[in-house]
């Protein structure tokens, strides 16, 4: 089998949660590290042992052993930094969201028709074990949804990230994090989002975005969602999804999942790993070797961001 060798560009958090599920999956082999601080990318790379750093992605993109890219940088960048990885022949993972204006996403799908290489999105939900149980019995045809109830809560009056270190961008209710349950919810229902509404709590005088904000959804099959996120919650942080079906109710917590009574279900066994970006990751590397389409593909996904768009339009009409 032969190595695929990848760069990955954005030496933060997330970027680190996807050289540990790199670690764990053969026959990959990270070689060349992005990120915009020179000395804490290469103290990331010794720890990672990758050979070749830069902040440029050019840099990367220029070297003829890398096959693959995995993008985690700042959501401005992503469409444009996919485009540029497709173009220069590389096969792109970009972590979500794909874009946070439609038009960046559509013509990453266009780049990726025409180049016809792998262009995936990290919409982790997809790959989680806790959803992937659920997705089985769907397409067993055990289990229907009737309403999907998702909170999606953190603590973020300043800018920070995953880690509580400065961010130098900032993060969006909408396009980021909605865009998980927005692409979930029709995953789940097999069925696209008919009607979205969404309203929004005041602007954050400094960082400019609402931090508060209630979104719903109905899928052409009548299945009905609804979504709170907050940026202003001090308790119990993450996103909670409880599925109301038609024969049991599901409550996924992470990767936690339980039945309507609070009784655990064991996920431990639904796929290789317990973890959701090692499992992303898997079927990204899949894809390219066996030559086809993978699960959260970038036309897959622009449903979602088509949906987002026109939330944003509602939202700017007041």
């Amino acid at each position: 089998m032969k190595t695929l060798k990848v760069a990955l560009a954005g030496a933060g958090a997330f970027g680190i949660k996807h050289l540990d599920g790199i670690r764990q999956i053969d026959g990959v082999e990270v070689v060349s590290l992005i990120s915009r601080d020179i000395d804490k990318t290469k103290e990331v790379a010794a720890k990672y042992g990758i050979a070749h750093v830069t902040t440029e992605l050019d840099d990367s993109l220029a070297l003829k052993e890398v096959d693959a890219v995995i993008l985690c940088t700042p959501t401005q960048m992503h469409a444009s930094q996919a485009i540029a990885c497709l173009r220069a022949g590389k096969h792109v993972q970009v972590e979500i969201p794909l874009c946070d204006k439609l038009s960046d996403g559509q013509e990453v799908v266009q780049v990726q028709r025409e180049t016809g290489l792998v262009a995936m999105c990290g919409h982790t939900r997809r790959f989680n074990p806790s959803h992937q149980y659920v997705h089985r019995r769907i397409t067993a045809g055990e289990f229907n949804i009737q309403q999907m109830d998702v909170q999606t809560y953190f603590f973020r009056r300043t800018n920070m990230n995953a880690l509580g270190q400065p961010r130098s961008w900032t993060d969006h209710l909408l396009w980021h994090h909605a865009a998980h349950t927005v692409d979930l919810f029709a995953w789940q229902c097999g069925s696209p989002v008919v009607q979205a509404h969404a309203i929004q709590g005041p602007i954050h005088p400094t960082l400019g975005i609402a931090m508060d904000m209630s979104i719903q959804l109905k899928a052409a099959n009548g299945a009905i969602c609804t979504l709170s996120l907050s940026f202003n919650n001090d308790g119990p942080l993450g996103t909670f999804f409880r599925y109301i079906g038609d024969s049991a109710t599901y409550i996924a917590r992470y990767d936690d999942l339980f039945n309507g009574k609070d009784e655990k279900i064991d996920v431990s066994k639904v796929d290789v790993s317990m973890n959701g970006i090692e499992l992303q990751d898997r079927e990204f590397f899949a894809a390219i070797r066996e030559g086809r389409e993978p699960n959260g593909s970038v036309a897959q996904v622009l449903p979602c961001y088509e949906v987002l768009h026109r939330l944003e339009q509602q939202l700017n009409a007041g």
